[in-house]
């Protein structure tokens, strides 16, 4: 454990180098948060709520999607690991003395942190400074920001077990372009980027609470909001958790049979 520790400190720090691309990605996303929330205000028009889900709440959800969009997104990726697969090289890492898994795991994870830690920050200062009706409302209570935060983080490690299948199944496509833009789409669309859940129609909500994506943001940006009350925060936490043992065991059980069948050419 202490290795993975180790890890993730020296990826955070490295991660948090890369200062001018987290100063382009938030005028980028502060950019596109500005033109989501004006499209669908003028969606609500003069209507207060739209299934529950008010104008203040909807706001509020769209500037935590752009202040932790690292968090949720799937098509973030790194190179390095493909690479490492692509090329056979791979087999390095094998001699390592760590569980494959773990190791990577550890990297993915610690690279959206730091890039979050630089983002997250300013967009929020800037959302919660927004004039009018457009600014990003502060936590209904102490509470709701302790759930919010714990959401949160469960969410981040369910996106990074999500992701993993994206590079496993890189050993069988020997190309991660058709995994990405799969993962990606389903996962933006189910996990409420594309279209809050709330205003999602029934059928189409119901569908979308069985599956893992939409615990990754929709759940804690929901909580944040005030639109779940604490029952209902506990009882999605207790979900995430489940979500959580099922992905980590399925992605350590499909790395150990693709690292089995595994057959590195060269000298």
């Amino acid at each position: 454990m202490k290795w993975y520790f180790t890890l993730l400190k020296l990826r955070l720090t490295q991660g948090l180098q890369y200062r001018a691309a987290a100063i382009a990605g938030v005028a980028t996303q502060f950019f596109w948060g500005a033109i989501s929330i004006m499209i669908f205000a003028t969606f609500y028009g003069d209507a207060s709520e739209v299934n529950g889900f008010t104008k203040e709440q909807m706001i509020t959800y769209i500037w935590l999607q752009q202040a932790f969009l690292v968090f949720i997104v799937l098509w973030l990726r790194d190179k390095e690991l493909f690479e490492l697969i692509r090329t056979g090289n791979i087999a390095y890492e094998l001699c390592r003395p760590l569980n494959t898994y773990g190791f990577w795991y550890v990297k993915l994870i610690s690279s959206r942190l730091s890039s979050a830690i630089l983002r997250c920050i300013p967009i929020l200062l800037i959302a919660v400074f927004m004039p009018g009706p457009y600014a990003l409302a502060l936590p209904n209570s102490a509470i709701s920001a302790l759930l919010f935060f714990l959401s949160l983080i469960l969410g981040l490690i369910i996106n990074v077990a999500i992701s993993m299948f994206i590079y496993i199944s890189v050993f069988i496509t020997l190309s991660p372009t058709g995994s990405l833009l799969l993962f990606s789409v389903i996962g933006e669309f189910f996990s409420g980027l594309i279209l809050p859940i709330p205003l999602m129609p029934t059928w189409l909500r119901n569908f979308v609470m069985i599956l893992p994506f939409r615990y990754t943001g929709d759940l804690p940006f929901r909580i944040y909001s005030g639109n779940i009350v604490y029952s209902d925060a506990l009882f999605g936490i207790a979900i995430q958790v489940i979500w959580i043992g099922v992905l980590l065991t399925l992605g350590q059980a499909a790395m150990k049979k693709s690292l089995k069948h595994l057959t590195v050419q060269g000298g």
